[in-house]
């Protein structure tokens, strides 16, 4: 399953400990991630991640056209919801893609413990 892993500033740390305790479900994946996030992720995982551009520069995008060419098959964002974004347009974009296509997408951590308890059985 090829996964997209994305996360705002305030909640990068969640990311890392929330990868690093299903460190072996994710091994398991092909992993996308936009490049701060995922250049985090490889720092504290050693996970083999596909980076794209960081999310202020048209990583949310990059990974919106992926979803729109059906080769993104879950995506876990897990987005500051109390912060704003300049780059807000590209995440409501990757969103409402996410929608159309029917591409799981989990935004918190308990949505995404259930994504991946599901990928556990």
């Amino acid at each position: 399953m090829k996964i997209a892993l994305i996360a705002h500033d305030k909640k990068k740390a969640d990311m890392v400990a929330f990868v690093k305790e299903h460190l072996n479900v994710f091994k398991a994946h092909e992993l996308y991630a936009t490049g701060t996030t995922g250049s985090i992720l490889i720092k504290y995982t050693g996970l083999k991640i596909h980076l794209k551009k960081s999310g202020p520069l048209g990583g949310d995008q990059e990974i919106g056209s992926m979803v729109a060419n059906q080769l993104i098959d879950m995506i876990i964002f897990f987005r500051d919801p109390l912060t704003a974004q300049p780059h807000e347009p590209d995440v409501s974009a990757l969103l409402r893609l996410s929608d159309h296509y029917e591409i799981p997408l989990a935004t918190n951590r308990s949505t995404a413990d259930l994504f991946i308890n599901a990928l556990e059985k």
